[in-house]
């Protein structure tokens, strides 16, 4: 065997070592991490509807909520789901797999992010945020930050006034590019996520919550890229991207191989859409519709 060849295989062995302690370590902090990222130590946190089935009750008295609606959301039932064989093991075994080689591969584009960040606003790189999660419990979202540090905090770019003023020079790069939400590789790790779901709504995005509880979406994973990301994104109208999250929903719970094939679909709908830019617009939902009905 040749010097080269020895060498080669050295090389291989050691990096596979290292990636397999990493995979290890990683892990264990993963597993006791999540349920502080799932507010389990914050029960005055988590969500009341957990596990129930909604309505969005409209009433001028309630305050604006993030989706510009005044209302409220009324339990009517409780959620029954049974995740099938491919949910359950085979879904979430690409899912560790997938995020965790994404966190290797793509480490040298989240230290970019991270200096890019801080030279245009100094501050930290990362930021949480609270958001839906499976069954309507709330976790802990994790992003790479695209705004200014004094941007309105829960707020969704489509409410902000004039949302450009907030932007950082990279952020709209990073939002066209979707890098902003690279950091989810770690909620996917974690088990918050999944790469393929419903994208996670804001805790207090209540009207979207309930148009998808209508077609049961709210049941599944939220994900890093989901249906109506990879045929809209910003400018699908909510009661639109409820539906393209219930047609998701409703494969997966149909059967293992329906679930799998809409997957795939969704997976490589979404690779193209992120190339193409598609469905990006500053201002967000909506907001391609509303500037229609302006010109």
């Amino acid at each position: 065997m040749s010097d080269f060849k020895k060498k080669l295989i050295k090389t291989a062995t050691y990096s596979g070592v290292a990636l397999g302690a990493a995979f290890v370590i990683m892990r264990a902090i993963a597993k006791k991490q999540k349920p502080k990222s799932e507010y389990a130590d914050r029960p005055e946190e988590q969500n009341p509807m957990k596990g129930k089935k909604v309505v969005f009750v409209e009433n001028e008295n309630d305050p604006m909520n993030a989706d510009g609606k005044q209302g409220h959301l009324e339990a009517v039932g409780k959620s029954t789901y049974t995740p099938t064989f491919y949910d359950r093991y085979i879904k979430r075994g690409f899912d560790v797999i997938l995020s965790f080689g994404g966190m290797v591969v793509l480490s040298p584009l989240y230290a970019f992010a991270t200096i890019a960040i801080k030279r245009d606003d100094p501050g930290p790189a990362l930021f949480k945020q609270k958001r839906v999660a499976q069954s309507k419990g709330y976790f802990e979202l994790m992003k790479f930050r695209s705004m200014k540090l004094n941007t309105p905090k829960n707020v969704p770019t489509h409410m902000l006034d004039n949302p450009e003023q907030y932007l950082l020079k990279s952020g709209k790069l990073f939002r066209k590019l979707s890098i902003d939400e690279l950091p989810q590789l770690w909620n996917i790790f974690v088990g918050n996520m999944s790469v393929i779901g419903p994208r996670p709504a804001l805790w207090n995005q209540d009207y979207l919550t309930a148009e998808r509880d209508k077609y049961g979406a709210n049941d599944i994973k939220p994900g890093l890229t989901g249906l109506a990301q990879a045929h809209g994104r910003d400018e699908l109208e909510i009661p639109d991207k409820a539906k393209l999250d219930g047609e998701y929903a409703t494969a997966l719970k149909k059967s293992s191989w329906s679930g799998f094939m809409m997957d795939v679909k969704v997976f490589v709908d979404s690779v193209k859409a992120v190339l193409k830019s598609d469905g990006v617009v500053e201002g967000g939902t909506g907001e391609m519709h509303k500037q229609e009905k302006v010109s």
